[in-house]
C-alpha cells in the first residue's frame, strides 16, 4: 500500500538526546559502551541524469540531487528509514552551499549516521582517466567537511567512489592516498573524529586486495597512519539469490582477513532474482563474516536504473508526497529485522591500529609509495596572478572546454619539443609537475602563457578562440617572469595540513576538475585560429619537472 504522506516537522524527530559516538580501534567500529558498531544501511541518493558522454562508458550521473538539503523529502523519508530499521544512510553527493540543518539533526535524532562522499558527479572528483589530486578538488572536500562538521552523526567521508576499475589503473591510487592524507589532516586539525574512507569496486582479487592494503598502508613505513584510510568500502554484489557465507562471501572474506583496518560493503544487493530476497543479509552479519566486515549498506532507497536492471526500493508519487515501498523494501525490513550484532571482540580486547609498510609495486599494483604533494592554494593563485596569459573564459560552465584547451596548448608547445610535464603527475613513477597540484584553470593559464611567450608576446597567441586574455600586470620580461613564477611555487612540492580556502582564486573561479578530451587530437577549431602563432614558433618552450627551473623562452 502507499505510505502516509509524513508532514510532521523535522524538528519534532531531531529532539531525541544525541546521538552516540562511534569510533575505530584496529580493525573494528564500537559504539561508546565498548561493544561492536556494525553498519546498517542503506543508500540515499536520488538518481541524477545518467551522463552520454561516449568517453563515460561506466554511465556515472552528469547531475546529482541533495537529498539532505531537500527537508520534506527526507521528513517524508524518515518514518520508511526507522521501518528498515537502518542505522546509516550513504549519501554520494552534496551541495555545500545549501542548508542541511532540518534533514541531518533529524537523522541524528532517529540514531542514523551519515556516511558522505565528497566528490561530486564528472568533474568534482579525481578522474581515473587522468588522475590528479588539485586545490580545486581539496577546496570542495573541505567547504563540504566544514559544512557537515557541525553535526554529530557523520560517520565516515568517502573521499573516492570506484576510482579505480581495474588493476592497470591502479596507478591512480597515490592520488587517491594524498587525498585521504590531506582530509585527515583537515579533519584532525578540526578535531574531527569522523573516519576517512574509500568505496572500491568489487575487482578481480588479484588487485583488488593490493588496493586495499595500499590505501590502509603507511608509506613512510613508520606504523603511521596519516596516510592511510580509516575505513574500507567494497561495493559486492556477488550473493544473489538464496545462498549462504561460504558459497558466495567465505573467499573474499579470507581474502580481506589481514586488512588492518575497518571493513564493510559500501554497496550490496544483488537483483537477481527480483524481487530481491537479501539472503546477504544474514550472510553478511553472522558470526562467519563478522571478524573481517563491519556490516554494509544496502542499495538503494530510491529507484536507480543501471545495466543489470532497477535496484529501488521505494517509489515516490509524481507531486513527491508519498512513499510507496515495494517488495525489496519489505524483504530487507524483515531481514534486517532480524539481525543480531556479533559482539566480538569487545573494545577492550581488539588490538590497537597498526599500519604496515606498503605493498611494492607489482604488475596489478602501479600505485608508487611517493605521493602527490598537497595541493596549494596560495601557490597556484600567485602563479595565476603573475602568468603574462591568463585562462580567462567568457562563460563560467567551464567543464566542457578546459579539458579540448589543455589538449591544444600542449600540443602547440609539443610541435616544437616541449612538453606539459609541469603541468603533469604520475602515480605509478611519483613524479609531480611542480603546477601539477593546481586547478585546471591555472594549468591553462600557465601553458597559455608558455605558448605566449614562446611566440615574443604575440596578443594573437594569447587568444585561444577568446578564452586567453593578456595579463596587464605579468612582469614584463621574461626572466622577471621566471623569478616571479619560481618564487610563486617555491612551496608546490610540500606537504602540511591544509586550510581553509579564503578565496576561489586559486582555482581561478572553477570548482571542478577537467577530464582531458585527448592527448593527441587537440581541438580543430582552436589550432585554426592559433595557425598564425604556429607558424611563429621559433623559440623552444622547457618546462621543469619536479621544482625545476621554470624556462618561458
Amino acid at each position: 500500500m502507499p505510505g502516509p504522506s509524513f508532514t510532521v516537522a523535522l524538528g519534532l524527530s531531531s529532539s531525541v538526546h544525541a546521538i552516540g559516538a562511534v569510533t575505530r580501534t584496529g580493525k573494528y567500529l564500537y559504539n561508546a559502551d565498548g561493544s561492536r558498531f556494525f553498519i546498517k544501511g542503506v543508500a540515499y541518493q536520488p538518481q541524477g541524469v545518467a551522463s552520454t558522454d561516449p568517453n563515460n562508458p561506466f554511465v556515472e550521473p552528469s547531475t546529482f540531487i541533495d537529498p539532505l538539503a531537500d527537508s520534506a523529502g527526507c521528513a517524508r523519508d524518515l518514518p520508511f528509514l526507522q521501518q528498515l530499521g537502518v542505522n546509516a544512510v550513504r549519501v554520494y553527493s552534496v551541495n555545500s552551499s545549501l542548508n542541511h540543518d532540518s534533514c541531518v539533526q533529524a537523522l541524528s535524532g532517529a540514531g542514523i549516521y551519515i556516511i558522505l562522499d565528497l566528490s561530486l558527479p564528472v568533474n568534482g572528483s579525481i578522474d581515473r582517466a587522468s588522475p590528479a589530486w588539485t586545490t580545486n578538488l581539496l577546496d570542495l572536500y573541505i567547504n563540504t567537511i566544514d559544512v557537515f562538521s557541525k553535526y554529530d552523526n557523520v560517520l565516515a567521508y568517502n573521499i573516492g567512489n570506484e576510482v579505480v576499475v581495474s588493476g592497470n589503473g591502479t596507478n591512480a591510487l597515490a592520488f587517491v592516498k594524498a587525498a585521504a592524507r590531506d582530509t585527515k589532516a583537515y579533519l584532525a586539525s578540526k578535531k574531527s573524529s569522523a573516519l576517512v574512507g574509500y568505496a572500491a569496486i568489487d575487482g578481480d582479487d588479484s588487485w583488488i586486495v593490493g588496493l586495499a592494503s595500499y590505501l590502509a598502508c603507511d608509506v613512510s613505513s613508520q606504523n603511521s597512519g596519516g596516510n592511510a584510510i580509516d575505513i574500507f568500502g567494497l561495493n559486492n554484489y556477488e550473493l544473489c539469490g538464496t545462498e549462504t557465507f561460504q558459497s558466495a562471501y567465505a573467499t573474499k572474506t579470507a581474502d580481506f582477513a589481514g586488512l588492518n583496518v575497518a571493513a564493510y560493503f559500501s554497496e550490496f544487493g544483488c537483483n537477481t532474482p527480483s524481487p530481491r530476497v537479501w539472503d546477504d543479509v544474514p550472510a553478511l552479519f553472522s558470526s562467519d563474516a563478522a571478524p573481517v566486515w563491519s556490516g554494509g549498506i544496502a542499495f538503494s532507497y530510491f529507484p536507480a536504473e543501471s545495466g543489470q536492471g532497477e535496484f529501488g526500493m521505494v517509489n515516490i508519487s509524481s507531486d513527491g508526497s508519498t512513499v510507496t515501498p515495494n517488495t525489496d523494501f519489505n524483504n530487507l525490513k524483515s531481514q534486517y529485522g532480524s539481525v543480531q550484532f556479533v559482539n566480538s571482540p569487545s573494545q577492550s580486547s581488539a588490538p590497537a591500529a597498526s599500519y604496515p609498510a606498503c605493498p611494492s609495486q607489482n604488475a596489478t599494483l602501479l600505485a608508487s609509495t611517493t605521493l602527490p604533494p598537497t595541493p596549494n592554494d596560495a601557490a597556484c593563485t600567485c602563479l595565476d596572478s603573475n602568468v603574462s596569459c591568463q585562462f580567462r573564459p567568457e562563460t563560467t560552465n567551464t567543464s566542457l572546454i578546459v579539458g579540448p584547451l589543455l589538449d591544444t596548448a600542449c600540443s602547440l608547445i609539443g610541435t616544437k619539443g616541449g612538453s606539459c610535464d609541469a603541468i603533469s603527475g604520475n602515480g605509478q613513477t611519483g613524479q609531480y609537475g611542480v603546477v601539477a597540484a593546481c586547478s585546471p584553470s591555472v594549468k591553462l593559464s600557465f601553458v597559455f602563457s608558455q605558448y605566449y611567450e614562446a611566440n615574443n608576446r604575440d596578443p594573437q597567441s594569447c587568444s585561444f578562440a577568446g578564452n586567453g586574455s593578456v595579463n596587464a600586470n605579468a612582469p614584463t620580461s621574461v626572466s622577471a617572469a621566471n623569478s616571479v613564477a619560481s618564487s610563486c611555487l617555491a612551496s608546490a612540492s610540500s606537504t602540511f595540513t591544509p586550510t581553509a580556502p579564503t578565496t576561489t582564486a586559486g582555482s581561478s573561479g572553477s570548482s571542478s576538475s577537467a577530464k582531458s578530451s585527448s592527448s593527441s587530437k587537440p581541438n580543430a577549431a582552436l589550432m585554426t585560429t592559433d595557425a598564425r602563432g604556429v607558424l611563429g614558433f621559433v623559440l623552444m618552450v622547457a618546462i621543469g619537472v619536479m621544482g625545476g627551473a621554470l624556462t618561458l623562452a
